[in-house]
């Protein structure tokens, strides 16, 4: 029999509290991911030319090789913008989605810990997903393309992205995850 002394019971209950928080912000970060990735594609198929599933295979490149995303760039660019190859889209998709999962973890720890609520963690969500910009652009990424061998295309993907696009996907990112959150930090705050 075991026996629950106060201290030990109230820790097992503020530990499942984090544990339910990482979870709520994975399955936020993936959402985010998803409005993030649908900004991309439509920005790839209109104004950048090169390809509505072309932002998938760009991220999958970082893991298989870069075939599909040559070959979508190049179909969008004569004027074909719907070139589907399952394997790449479905790994890409996958990656994003794993990525973003784990940048929504950390914000929602983020957001529970500074108890951020409202328009604040709106706001707070959008200066993150620059910080988010700032760190793909400048270290994840490189680091990626070195460690996994996605080269150039994974290493200079912000300039092959455009900069104002990489970094609007971002923000846009950051402001939907805080979104997503809102209702379950107003649910945490009520319970106090």
């Amino acid at each position: 029999m075991t026996t629950h002394t106060p201290h030990s019971s109230g820790h097992a209950v503020a530990t499942a509290g984090w544990g339910k928080w990482a979870v709520t912000g994975a399955i936020a970060g993936i959402i985010a991911s998803l409005a993030m990735a649908a900004f991309a594609m439509i920005a790839a198929a209109t104004y950048q030319g090169v390809g509505f599933f072309t932002p998938l295979y760009h991220i999958a490149s970082s893991v298989i090789d870069g075939e599909a995303m040559m070959q979508s760039m190049e179909a969008g660019m004569a004027g074909d913008n719907f070139v589907f190859i399952v394997g790449p889209a479905i790994v890409g998709a996958l990656v994003h989605m794993m990525v973003g999962a784990g940048y929504g973890i950390v914000f929602a720890v983020i957001a529970k810990l500074a108890q951020l609520r409202g328009a604040i963690l709106v706001a707070a969500g959008a200066v993150y997903g620059f910080l988010v910009f700032v760190a793909s652009a400048w270290v994840l990424l490189p680091l990626t393309a070195t460690i996994l061998g996605g080269g150039d295309p994974i290493r200079d993907m912000a300039t092959m992205v455009g900069y104002p696009t990489f970094i609007a996907e971002h923000i846009l990112f950051g402001v939907v995850l805080a979104l997503v959150l809102i209702p379950v930090a107003a649910r945490r705050a009520a319970h106090r």
